[in-house]
């Protein structure tokens, strides 16, 4: 049963870090390339430059919206993937120290048994 304070977690919290520096990076990356096309259609586009500034703004921010919710999908993606990957390597490990204790035991008694046979 899951606790009430799942959200106060060690991992939730990491996670939570992980998407907003993914929504930060997003954010830059695709509003410098909203402005870069605001550039160019200013440049170049007699209809981009009648919009009234509310609109341009509009447009800029929507840019960077989508881009930080894209970018932030996108590490979230890559976290989970990353903690499923180390906690399968813990079992694994687990599983080995197991199998190595367990072999250690069955040599401690075969040489028991061979010095006692002697």
């Amino acid at each position: 049963m899951r606790s009430h304070k799942a959200l106060e977690s060690e991992d939730a919290n990491e996670a939570q870090w992980e998407a907003a520096r993914g929504a930060a990076v997003g954010a830059v990356k695709w509003g410098a390339a909203s402005a870069i096309l605001g550039a160019a259609g200013f440049a170049f586009s007699p209809l981009y430059r009648g919009l009234t500034v509310q609109f341009k703004v509009y447009l800029q921010m929507s840019g960077m919206i989508v881009g930080s919710m894209i970018e932030a999908d996108y590490r979230m993606r890559q976290y989970e993937h990353r903690v499923r990957l180390q906690r399968r390597l813990a079992r694994d490990r687990a599983v080995w120290a197991d199998y190595e204790k367990e072999l250690m035991e069955m040599q401690e008694e075969s040489n028991e048994k061979s010095s006692s046979n002697k």
